[in-house]
């Protein structure tokens, strides 16, 4: 089941002359499809040529007037915050690559974009009119990943003949739909586009991995008015009430109800009848639009919920049906029926270390000390920090987790504090609650902590010492509470000595400190991730699970996996996505790992007779000097000891210019 359906996903250049002598067939009205040209193309060329699109176009039609463009922006504002630390990324990855990442609407028209900004390829780009504002819809532009995605709702690639219009036949483009993680339904669509020579079949899951994290952002953000709104009606109905009492968020669903929610929806759906009017949904969006009314509630029966001049949702009060009272909902105690969690259980490891290390963890949730957590990229510092809190007196108040690297310092600065109304060109109608606030009664997790400009530091100080913030361009002072979790990969403790951290802050959040375990410490646990990772990926993809062979597995475990357990799950997912064998076998791994087991195994050799202090110096030397590629003088400045000394360290373990080649 898994080989056919990623067959249709990926496009295959060399299939290029075979898929243009079809075009030009089917467009003369004839031909069969040769088993070289994709189904899910040809099904594609079908709609648009029953669509009569213009299979001479050669660009989108005119990117809509500015005006129009900053409404439709508006609309999507929460699509493109949570898709904004991907594009700020994509703006330094993808330069000098011949490609750019392009955010579109559930429609089609796209929002933004960022990647390569070369002239030749920004003048390719305007004669196409991949612009903002521009409609690549497939019934608009013909077969486009974008617009395909969204017929078929699968990521795709589009490589060059395949596009259905002569025009854009030069381009190639990789395309997956973004899901609101509430309710499924589509948001939009983030796709990777360049001239033909830049096709890459890996742009295919970076464009999946980019489409996931924008929905976990997205999902915050969520979450985030969700918990505002639920702090404003912190409410429970009494029995015996006449009522039916709901919470709506902004798009009209059903959060949280005064009995069980499915009971109380079919019976407003019996009560709407009588009164003339739609059924309820208990999920989508309201008809795609915020929340102003609902088709088939009464305007006396909503009472919108507002965080000064925004709007967070509505509280409804409908009668049961036979009822005849209808009291107003009162104060009263929190919503307490939330399903339990299980902190700490999605840490999937029996390493000592490691187990120590959440044992640490779990001590220190129940307390309410500041917790620094340590570790290489990607070794899973936002997990730990969720299950801290999960396991915290805080569990009940929200989760707000924000990462102090790749932002600007303005940017930071309004995510971090907030911002009032008119404070700055652009600034939000209503302004904008920070971080700091919305955490308030919750855990803050500022990820990537050693990376906060330092002229934003004493204002962050500030704000643990006194608990009260200022939104930019405020004078006013508001109170918070929140738990405090920091993460960092520096040693925050030389970046003080260097002057790049302030020392206050340091000892500040830095109560307790633990550190977590690389992957490359508990590579006999890799085989168990692997499993771990492609049960969820092929549930996610809908795909039969995939073994992976010894061998695959011996090479994994010889990896340095310098990204660690993040690094580990993107290989197995572009893994699942590309391979064709079952089971998965060393030839179906990335490039990148053709030669760590080799190396490792030199490695391992060359530990032999050493004692395990040796071992950690060696490594440190042979890391030093591979990120100083071999020049000894730099090695020995960034190790802090003399020439010489590295020199006699290398001869003494055997330090060859072979030991010094990466690993990944």
């Amino acid at each position: 089941m898994r080989a056919p359906l990623k067959e249709q996903l990926f496009s295959v250049p060399e299939n290029d002359r075979t898929i243009m002598s079809y075009w030009e067939k089917f467009m003369a009205g004839g031909g069969e499809r040769p088993p070289l040209v994709r189904s899910i193309i040809d099904q594609s060329w079908q709609r648009c040529q029953r669509g009569k699109v213009d299979h001479g176009r050669h660009q989108a039609p005119p990117p809509m007037p500015e005006e129009r463009l900053r409404e439709l922006q508006n609309q999507c504002r929460d699509l493109i915050d949570a898709s904004t630390p991907v594009m700020a990324l994509a703006r330094d990855f993808l330069l000098e690559t011949g490609t750019v990442m392009v955010l579109t609407d559930a429609n089609g028209i796209v929002l933004s974009m960022e990647g390569d900004r070369s002239l030749s390829l920004s003048n390719a780009i305007e004669a196409i009119h991949l612009l903002p504002g521009a409609d690549w819809s497939e019934l608009t532009c013909g077969t486009n990943a974008i617009g395909t995605a969204l017929q078929t709702n699968l990521p795709i690639q589009v490589h060059s003949t395949e596009h259905f219009c002569f025009g854009i036949k030069q381009w190639s483009c990789s395309a997956s739909i973004i899901r609101d993680p509430f309710d499924q339904s589509i948001l939009g669509v983030i796709d990777i586009s360049g001239l033909r020579g830049s096709y890459s079949r890996h742009s295919m899951a970076l464009v999946v991995a980019a489409a996931s994290r924008i929905e976990n952002h997205f999902a915050q953000i969520e979450m985030e008015y969700r918990y505002r709104l639920l702090e404003r009606c912190l409410w429970e109905a009494p029995r015996g009430m006449g009522d039916h009492v709901v919470v709506l968020d902004r798009h009209g669903r059903a959060i949280k109800a005064n009995g069980d929610i499915d009971a109380v929806l079919r019976d407003l759906a019996a009560a709407a009848s009588e009164h003339g009017l739609l059924a309820p949904c208990a999920s989508g969006r309201a008809r795609g639009r915020r929340l102003d009314r609902i088709d088939w509630a009464p305007e006396e029966w909503l009472t919108p919920v507002f965080d000064g001049s925004e709007r967070l949702g509505a509280i409804l009060v409908a009668p049961k049906r036979g009822a005849a009272a209808r009291p107003r909902p009162r104060p009263a105690s929190p919503l307490a029926d939330a399903a339990p969690s299980q902190p700490f259980a999605e840490i999937i490891g029996d390493d000592p270390q490691l187990r120590q290390t959440v044992s640490k963890a779990r001590r220190v949730a129940a307390t309410t000390a500041p917790v620094l957590l340590l570790g290489e990229t990607g070794v899973g510092k936002e997990l730990f920090a969720r299950s801290i809190h999960e396991a915290s007196d805080h569990a009940s108040g929200p989760f707000i987790a924000l990462n102090c690297g790749g932002l600007p310092r303005d940017l930071l600065a309004s995510e971090l504090f907030g911002y009032a109304e008119g404070s700055f060109t652009g600034a939000r109608k209503g302004g904008m609650i920070g971080k700091i606030e919305a955490a308030d009664g919750g855990t803050l997790f500022l990820d990537e902590i050693g990376e906060m400009p330092i002229d934003l530091q004493p204002l962050f100080l500030r704000v643990l010492e006194q608990r009260e913030v200022c939104r930019i361009g405020e004078v006013k002072a508001r109170r918070v509470n929140f738990r405090l979790v920091a993460a960092t990969n520096r040693d925050l403790r030389a970046e003080v000595e260097k002057h790049r951290f302030r020392a206050d802050l340091f000892y500040r959040i830095s109560v307790v400190s633990i550190t977590i375990p690389s992957l490359r410490e508990r590579a006999a646990e890799i085989p168990r991730l692997v499993e771990h990772f492609s049960r969820q990926i092929s549930q996610r993809y809908g795909l039969r699970p995939a073994r992976f062979s010894t061998s695959a597995l011996q090479r994994l475990m010889a990896h340095d996996w310098p990204g660690n357990v993040r690094e580990l799950r993107n290989v197995v997912e572009s893994v699942l996505l590309t391979a064709t064998d079952d089971p998965i076998t060393e030839a179906d791994l990335p490039p990148e790992l053709s030669g760590a087991f080799e190396h490792r195994s030199a490695l391992d050799r060359s530990n032999a007779g050493l004692t395990p202090i040796e071992v950690a110096e060696r490594e440190e030397i042979r890391r030093a000097l591979q990120d100083c590629r071999g020049n000894v003088t730099a090695a020995a400045r960034e190790l802090g000891i003399a020439k010489s000394t590295v020199y006699a360290k290398m001869k003494r373990y055997g330090l060859g210019r072979r030991m010094l080649e990466p690993t990944a």
